[in-house]
């Protein structure tokens, strides 16, 4: 008897939010590669199209019913030429709000969030078979990483790998323990399996995701645990694996461990997201953040002994209920006194279910933006300072491939800043010395130190690493 193979179907996934998000659309995609289905770049093509959601920005679930009502006309219109699409949404919002969006949009197929994904083919044949909606948004017992295929290769030089996923910190603002469920680790050996996969296929960086990443302690291939630091040591020894990042980390879990793991593993490039949201202890202890203003600074103290070339980016939020001039002030002061090379920052908005919903003392609109305007200018002149003192310095670049115009290739800084400069497309994959000649608002320019040479002194790396 010959087996004939799955027949050829289209798949597209749109994918907002975070890392991870972009992590689980690629496995979601390689979950339903044994079912036919390849990529297509436009829904109006597509068999199958599965809206994976983030619900920590403000009116996701508005955004998401917007997108459903453009994708209901391109449904229609497949349906009506004979072309039935499977239409699905995944993620954070589906978690959150799977019962509303089956309700506002009937002509949904699938609804599943973030701890099913493994389940996508039973939920393709159920959806098929009984003609109706398919809603999947338990916390299963069983380990989704346990069921998913191997990865694809990897789609550029740079890659993610999730590790940990989940939170315990409930912070006051926060959805994340709700949409995503309690921290889990993985195993080591899982991940280290899955890190020479990526490496094989073509990965130079690999980049470790999870909510709380440094609160990673995943079972050792000998037993025991393992912690974030033993995980870096031994992900640094793959052959061809040059650079290794992890985010979104919590300052309550930034052990010595680790700290010293950035003085001790050279691929650890020194940029750390690090997010504190306030500098006022009052607003801190409000927000459940486990951590005062002086234990961050002192965190990063330590940070910056151990690797002086570490620049860091972090996360702010401003107008959470109840912040005064005060409390605002206070986290000026420590944006001031850290100095950040990048950063994120937003209006405190009500995320339903999370205790600062609730609260009656919410900050008015106007006077969020105002403090949210005068903080971002001073993050944007910290940002600026930095990348200016970068210029007239040799870094290391590795190249992602061809820049924008003939000639060009574009890579990235230690510190993740793009940078643009004229060399051959070979050079992808590979870590360059460049000799940065001008700093721009988000990006760098400059020219190969070693034009005649791929190969990189890295005595001379070490010594030119430090922008600020």
């Amino acid at each position: 008897m010959t087996h004939q193979s799955p027949l050829p179907r289209r798949l597209h996934v749109i994918t907002w939010g975070c890392q991870m998000n972009v992590y689980d659309s690629a496995r979601m995609t390689d979950v339903l590669a044994p079912l036919g289905y390849a990529t297509t770049d436009t829904p109006e093509e597509a068999d199958m199209v599965i809206l994976n959601t983030c619900h920590i920005r403000d009116r996701a679930a508005e955004k998401v019913f917007s997108e459903l009502g453009r994708l209901r006309r391109v449904k229609e219109a497949r349906a009506a030429a004979g072309a039935p699409t499977i239409l699905a949404v995944a993620g954070c919002v589906a978690q959150a709000e799977g019962k509303e969006i089956l309700a506002r949009a009937p002509y949904v197929d699938i609804v599943l969030g973030p701890q099913t994904y493994h389940r996508l083919p039973e939920m393709v044949a159920r959806a098929a078979r009984a003609g109706g909606a398919v809603i999947e948004t338990d916390f299963p017992a069983e380990d989704k990483f346990d069921h998913l295929p191997a990865p694809g290769p990897a789609s550029g030089v740079s890659a993610f790998l999730t590790i940990q996923e989940g939170c315990d910190k409930f912070c006051s603002f926060c959805v994340v323990p709700y949409t995503r469920g309690a921290e889990a680790s993985r195993p080591a050996a899982a991940v280290l399996a899955e890190a020479r996969h990526l490496v094989a296929g073509g990965a130079r960086e690999i980049v470790l995701l999870g909510q709380n990443v440094n609160a990673w302690h995943g079972a050792g291939p000998q037993g025991g645990v393992w912690t974030l630091a033993a995980l870096l040591q031994e992900l640094a020894a793959i052959p061809g694996l040059l650079r290794l990042r992890y985010t979104t980390s919590h300052p309550r879990d930034m052990d010595a461990g680790l700290i010293a793991a950035h003085r001790d593993i050279p691929a650890l490039m020194p940029f750390l997201h690090l997010p504190v949201q306030s500098g006022s202890d009052r607003i801190l202890a409000a927000m459940n953040r486990g951590h005062t203003a002086a234990q961050y600074r002192e965190t990063i103290a330590a940070l910056r002994e151990a690797r002086p070339d570490l620049a860091l980016s972090s996360d702010f939020i401003v107008g959470h209920p109840g912040e005064s001039e005060a409390d605002f002030q206070a986290t000026m002061d420590l944006i001031a006194a850290v100095g950040f090379a990048q950063a994120f920052s937003f209006k405190y908005s009500p995320r339903p279910g999370t205790p600062a919903a609730g609260v009656p003392a919410q900050v008015a609109e106007a006077e969020k933006d105002r403090r949210l305007q005068a903080l971002q200018a001073l993050l944007r002149e910290q940002q600026a300072a930095f990348n200016a003192a970068c210029a007239g310095r040799r870094l290391g670049v590795l190249i992602t491939g061809a820049g924008r115009h003939p000639g060009q290739i574009a890579g990235r800084s230690p510190y993740l800043q793009p940078v643009h400069l004229n060399g051959p497309d070979h050079l992808a994959g590979q870590e360059v010395a460049v000799d940065i000649l001008a700093a721009h608002t988000n990006s760098l320019s400059g020219a190969l130190a070693f034009p005649s040479t791929a190969a990189i002194p890295q005595a001379t790396l070490q010594q030119e690493r430090v922008c600020a």
